[in-house]
Order: C-alpha cells, then structure tokens, then sequence
C-alpha cells in the first residue's frame, strides 16, 4: 500500500492560486468584521436599553433570514454566481456597518433603527454563506481542493477567536472606531472578490433546487437517526445557548467591560478549535450515540456553571468547555449524516439542518 511523505504534502497548496489568496482574505476580513459588529451592537444595545429582551431581539433579526430564505439562498448563488453574490452581500453589510456608525455620530443608536438595520445585514449574512462556501470550487483545481477547505475553515475559526477580543478592545476605545474598522474590513472584502476574474461555475455535484432540498427535508424526516440527532443538537442551542445575554454577564454580574464581552464571546470559538485539533487525531468511531447524549448534556451543564458563575476565570472556563462539548457533537451529527446517506437530496438537507443549527447558535 502506498504511503505520503507528510513531509511533501504542500500544506500552502491553495495559497499557489491568486484567486484563493484574494477570497481567503475577503472571508477572514469578512468574518472578523461581523465578530466586532456583534460585540460592539450588543453592548451598546444593552448599555442603552438595559433590556435582555431587546438583547433576543438582536439575534432573533438576524436569523429570522437565514431561516426564511433557506430555500432560495444557495439557489440564487448557482443562478447568478457565486462571486456575485457574495461580492454584493460584503457590500451590504458593508452598507449596514456604516449606518450604524451613523446612527452612534448622529445619536439616533435606538432599538428600532438598530433592529430595521440588522434585519438588512441578516439578509445579507444569509445569502453570503452559501455563496461563500461554495465559490472555493472555483478558484482552486480539484488536487488543491481539500486544502483550499481546510484554510478557509482555518480563517473563520481564526476570526471567531481574535475578532471579539479586537471588537471589545476598539469599543472600549470607541464605538466610532469599531464600526469604523469593521466597515472598512468589509468593503475591503468586497473588493478582494470583484478583483477575482469571473471564475467558471461550477456545480459540486449535485444542483441545488427547492425540490432537492425538500427532498433534502423529507429525507431527515425519514431517517429517524439523523432526525433525532438534529433534533437534540438544535433544541440543545436553542434552549441552553448563552450568546444573547453575554453583555448582562460582562457589565452587570462580571464587571469586565467591552473588552471582557469580546473575551467571554472569544471562549467557546477557543474550546471549540482545541478540540476539533484533538479530533483530529484521536476520531469518534464507537458508542457515538452514548457519546453525543453524554456531550449535549455537558453543554447544557457547561451552560449553567457558567449562568452561576461570578467569578472571571471559571465563567470564561465554562464557555470554553461548552464550546469544546458542542463541537463533539456537531463532529459526531456530520459524521452520522454522511455515513447514512450521500445522495444529493441528503447533503441538501444535511447542509440546510447544519446551517439552521449555527445560525441559531451564533443568534443564542
């Protein structure tokens, strides 16, 4: 059997195309940016208001789009290219970041405003992530593909951890200064992409219709393993999620400041990217389904160590402990999901529950 010499693996193939340099940093900007407008609006929104509701309402805007165009998103970016249309959504969010350093300059930062304004960016966000993982297929040949993948991953991870802290810093300077930095992130991101020659469009494999992707439904509503592991992951985010509420823990209970919101949002990105390297190594391959239950119920437990935690170290500690046990599960969920089924309707449903799931995750 033949072996790899690790050694000759060229770990920076992707990076040989310019095209790939040119979208990895359009996305590393892109999600860093959104890191620092989600710290910076939920701080201000509560140092406002003082309301955890109007803190719900800030995720419930934007994943209400993600959830409503679930059908459309991935089909408008086969239809109109995928450069396209994430070129335009960086350009909106763009548009969106710079109201709402108006909105700061101005003084009208108020509730309804703000939320009208998320509601547009959630739009965007939702049609950015399908056209964004799927453009990577055509800037890379099908060798460098795989390592194309595992870079793209590695900036949004990246992202997750330094960009809150980055955000919480440059509010704790001035709420002026993040939307500031985040907006020119952002444009800058949309004009790395229209700088990528017009690629040919690809497909991966299967087309992405409204039929393949309710049958993509239909499919996970038959096969009750995948059903039930669905259902526990996202009733799980759903209901023991903590995102929405970290600026009343960071100001009132912790007294960490901006700064210290970006470090509390930083934690479970932190646990989640140290296990997955773990994984890497040392696979799930027994008692799966023991083990999913063992690590949903640990998140949930992660959760509430953290919800009775007034102490800076042990909360930061336990979201960093649920993010690590929400990452088993995620990785044991793909891994089912892919062994069950590979027919193009199953991937369309596994690609739309997953998404349903992260969306409502980084909403609550």
């Amino acid at each position: 059997m033949p072996t790899i010499d690790a050694s000759s693996v060229d770990r920076f193939a992707a990076f040989r195309h310019s095209a790939f340099k040119k979208y990895w940093g359009a996305h590393f900007l892109s999600a860093f940016a959104v890191q620092i407008v989600s710290v910076s609006v939920g701080w201000q929104i509560y140092d406002l208001t003082r309301d955890a509701f109007n803190l719900g309402m800030v995720g419930l805007v934007q994943f209400l789009p993600a959830l409503l165009l679930v059908l459309v998103t991935g089909a408008a970016a086969d239809r109109f290219g995928r450069r396209l249309i994430m070129g335009l959504s960086l350009i909106l969010e763009g548009i969106v970041t710079a109201a709402l350093l108006a909105f700061t300059l101005a003084g009208l930062f108020e509730p309804l405003t703000v939320f009208a304004a998320l509601l547009i960016f959630g739009v965007a966000r939702a049609f950015l992530g399908p056209s964004s993982a799927s453009l990577v297929v055509n800037l890379v040949p099908t060798e460098d593909f795989a390592n194309a993948v595992s870079w793209n991953s590695s900036a949004w991870q990246v992202a997750t951890i330094v960009g809150p802290v980055a955000g919480g810093l440059l509010y704790g300077i001035s709420p002026v200064a993040a939307y500031s930095i985040a907006t020119l992130f952002l444009i800058a991101g949309s004009l790395l992409i229209f700088s990528i020659p017009k690629p040919r469009q690809h497909t991966l494999i299967e087309e992405r219709s409204i039929s393949t992707i309710l049958a993509g439904f239909r499919y996970i509503w038959k096969e009750k393993i995948v059903l039930g592991a669905i259902s526990l992951d996202l009733f799980a985010v759903l209901l023991g999620g903590t995102v929405a509420l970290l600026p009343i823990y960071a100001r009132d209970i912790l007294d960490l400041g901006p700064w210290g919101l970006g470090l509390l949002r930083s934690a479970p990105g932190i646990g989640a990217v140290l296990t997955a390297l773990w994984l890497a190594g040392h696979p799930i391959r027994d008692h799966a389904g023991r083990a999913m239950f063992l690590f949903v119920g640990l998140f949930g437990f992660f959760n509430v160590i953290f919800g009775l935690s007034t102490l800076t170290w042990l909360s930061i500690l336990a979201l960093a402990l649920a993010g690590a046990a929400d990452m088993i599960s995620v990785y044991i969920r793909g891994n089912a999901d892919a062994a069950l089924d590979t027919r193009p309707c199953a991937r369309a449903g596994q690609r739309g529950q997953h998404g349903l799931c992260r969306c409502i995750e980084r909403a609550w």
